[in-house]
């Protein structure tokens, strides 16, 4: 028998992160359902859009935190939990070194484990809040590895269920991110202006008290959303937002799942809204920056976005260093089809200069990948 039936397996035109209730009934529902069944992505499509996705942002604002009494089963312990936990920052470390393709059934495997403790264990409403943020957590990682690996449809419903388990536990500040990290799907879709109406909702339906370097992030996807729908004056005031909050953060602790922030993905994205805006020199600078002082997987993942810059300021020398230094990476250490895709579109611009005897063998390198063929 087919595990998974058509049409299952189709792109889903009802997805039970979408229908299911915003109570704690309907979030393990979701969780049930992702394990079970949430890494079909066999064609990649993108499932969740325009009147969808804003359903979603509007359900996410509105929902209140819905907790009822425990399941019959063992007891959960906070010990457990703390076991959990430490698995989870495990799993987000390594993602940031190899990344995600390597590691997604790890991530399915916590999820599994975690959606079976709050299905059928004993907890208390401590130990249970503890536990819907863990799923939280792993599901956003599940869903960032999938988007990682070109499984869009199969990221999105992992990004819906850390939305509904984030939800229930009331964490509005995990909510938001999640909100802006999915409005990513939108915009590489085509949608551009969908993504600024998702991170509008997510900065609309936020406190002012919120952590600043939190506000900051979310003011950085702004920016970048802003910037892809051609809005580079509007894109350039939530930069400077995103650069300003993070200043007032000053060495306050990020929550977990926001660890990694920090100058790196603000020079970053600096380098993709300077670069789209015209401003080559101040893309290049920035970008270089970026991939100074990130981890492995993001420097092969920018690498072909600085060479982007180098060809556009004409340094065909510095582009082929960059992108290169990208290969070294994938070569070695790290999979990301995210990172050859970026590669593969930098090679599309290097047509004018195909006599060079290093651009042939950057294609040959870039051709050579294994990712080339997933």
């Amino acid at each position: 028998m087919v595990a998974n039936p058509w049409p299952r397996w189709l792109p889903v035109w009802e997805v039970t992160g979408i229908t299911a209730p915003w109570t704690k009934a309907g979030t393990v529902d979701v969780l049930v359902e992702l394990v079970r069944s949430g890494h079909m992505d066999r064609r990649g499509f993108l499932t969740i859009t325009g009147a969808a996705m804003a359903t979603v942002a509007a359900s996410w604002a509105s929902a209140s935190p819905a907790f009822a009494s425990a399941l019959n089963g063992d007891q959960v312990t906070d010990s457990m939990v703390d076991t959990l936990d430490a698995r989870v920052a495990t799993l987000q470390t390594l993602d940031a070194q190899m990344g995600g393709a390597r590691l997604i059934e790890q991530a399915r495997g916590d999820l599994a484990i975690i959606t079976s403790l709050l299905k059928h264990g004993r907890h208390t409403e401590a130990v249970e809040a503890r536990l819907y943020g863990l799923a939280a957590q792993v599901n956003y990682i599940a869903g960032w590895m999938a988007y990682d690996s070109g499984l869009r449809s199969a990221g999105q419903q992992y990004y819906l269920g850390a939305l509904r388990a984030a939800k229930t536990v009331g964490d509005d500040a995990l909510g938001a991110f999640l909100l802006a990290e999915m409005g990513v799907h939108l915009s590489d879709a085509g949608n551009p202006a969908e993504r600024v109406a998702q991170v509008e909702t997510a900065l609309a339906n936020t406190h002012s008290t919120m952590q600043p370097g939190v506000r900051s992030y979310l003011e950085l996807h702004h920016a970048e959303s802003l910037s892809r729908d051609g809005q580079h004056q509007k894109a350039g005031s939530a930069l400077n937002r995103a650069h300003d909050l993070w200043a007032k953060n000053g060495g306050d602790h990020l929550p977990s799942w926001l660890s990694w922030y920090g100058d790196a993905q603000l020079s970053s994205t600096e380098g993709k809204v300077m670069l789209r805006a015209g401003q080559v020199e101040r893309a290049t600078s920035a970008l270089a920056s970026s991939i100074d002082h990130a981890v492995p997987r993001d420097q092969a993942v920018r690498s072909g976005r600085l060479a982007t810059a180098r060809l556009a300021g004409k340094d065909l020398d510095g582009a082929l260093d960059a992108a290169n230094r990208g290969l070294d990476l994938l070569e070695t250490k790290v999979h990301s089809v995210r990172a050859v895709n970026r590669l593969t579109k930098f090679e599309g611009y290097l047509k004018p200069y195909s006599a060079a005897p290093a651009v042939a063998e950057f294609r040959e390198r870039l051709r050579a990948l294994p990712a080339m063929a997933a």
